[in-house]
């Protein structure tokens, strides 16, 4: 009984997210990520290509859960969201394969971002 006392005392005032706010989150700390082990790709190639398995697997569960009959948003930004999410598995395999910049893959993240944070920065 006295762990679930102290757990109630830690996590009682904790705010509470929202989805979006999760998701924001998640997307913001995957790119974030992604980008750091661009730039040190050079000495630590293998937080590189985990950082692009992380962002892939990112995108597949968007890519799943915009499949999902349940999802409310509209049909058009669905099959938006599912075509970026096609582009990322692609073009990541491309990074990996043909070492082209990753860019790309930062640049629709921040676009994410942006969409759904239109009233905050998220450079």
């Amino acid at each position: 009984m006295a762990s679930n006392t102290h757990a109630y005392r830690h996590y009682a005032s904790a705010p509470i997210k929202s989805s979006k706010d999760a998701e924001i989150e998640i997307i913001l700390d995957t790119t974030r990520r992604l980008s750091r082990a661009y730039t040190t790709q050079s000495t630590d190639y293998a937080s590189f290509a985990l950082a692009l398995q992380d962002n892939r697997k990112l995108w597949i569960t968007l890519a799943t859960d915009v499949a999902t009959s349940g999802n409310l948003l509209s049909a058009d930004l669905r099959a938006k969201i599912f075509y970026l999410a096609e582009f990322t598995q692609d073009y990541t395999r491309k990074v990996l394969s043909k070492n082209l910049s990753p860019e790309p893959l930062l640049d629709v993240n921040l676009a994410i971002l942006r969409g759904l944070t239109p009233d905050r920065s998220v450079a």
